[in-house]
């Protein structure tokens, strides 16, 4: 149920180290089992999806987590304590600034990866930002391209390394646009661009710490694993 629809300004696409901000509810309503939902006009918290989990954070003294509603597309905040919020109420929203920023270096570096799988020939098949378990699925041209031992495995891998060290070394600008079909562009300089709808960070030097642990193969897939946070912000 939702008790009135209003305009939401997606700030999280805009600045990924815009943290807090005092805003007003746009609107308000129920989800399936009773809890109490509320939007805020200028939203700085990312819904998971795209691989990205979602951030955390705080509206006013609330501790809340952003879904998207299906019904809206509106990015809803849940959490205990919203009950007395109402349309126009002004609330201060806060993100995890930690937390959000561990999110933009892991799908930076995915996105990073994923440029760095190019000259090997493979194509993006899937992909996970989550801390933890980041990894992105590659797929081969054709089977007998496959670095089906792991002595193979091992100089992909390395080959991987040498391309992301070279990149975060040369400190691309991570710039995001809109393509003529109004899809967002996240690029890395001009070497890599893939439609996103996620944070990053602003240039390849925030990165720090981008490990390439494993490339597997799994089920006709290269699966890399890695592993990255961001730097002290400068």
């Amino acid at each position: 149920m939702v008790h009135h629809i209003g305009a939401q300004d997606a700030l999280y696409l805009e600045d990924t180290y815009l943290t807090s901000v005092d805003t007003s509810v746009t609107a308000t309503g129920y989800d399936e089992v009773g809890g109490t939902w509320v939007a805020v006009r200028h939203n700085i918290f990312h819904p998971q999806g795209g691989g990205q989990p979602a951030d955390r954070g705080w509206l006013g003294e609330c501790e809340v987590v952003p879904v998207r509603h299906a019904a809206t597309g509106l990015v809803m905040l849940q959490g205990a304590g919203l009950d007395g919020l109402s349309e126009g109420d002004v609330v201060r929203a806060r993100v995890d600034a930690d937390l959000r920023l561990l999110h933009a270096a892991l799908h930076t570096a995915g996105h990073l990866v994923e440029a760095a799988g190019r000259p090997e020939g493979w194509t993006l098949a899937g992909r996970n930002h989550f801390p933890g378990q980041a990894r992105v699925e590659l797929t081969p041209p054709e089977a007998g391209t496959r670095p089906a031992d792991a002595e193979e495995r091992e100089k992909a891998a390395d080959r991987l390394r040498a391309f992301v060290a070279a990149a975060i070394a040369d400190d691309l600008p991570v710039t995001a646009e809109h393509d003529d079909e109004g899809r967002r562009v996240v690029r890395l300089g001009d070497m890599h661009a893939a439609p996103c709808g996620g944070t990053h960070v602003r240039s390849l030097a925030d990165l720090r710490e981008v490990t390439i642990s494993a490339v597997k193969l799994k089920k006709g897939r290269i699966r890399v694993s890695y592993t990255a946070s961001h730097r002290p912000s400068r």
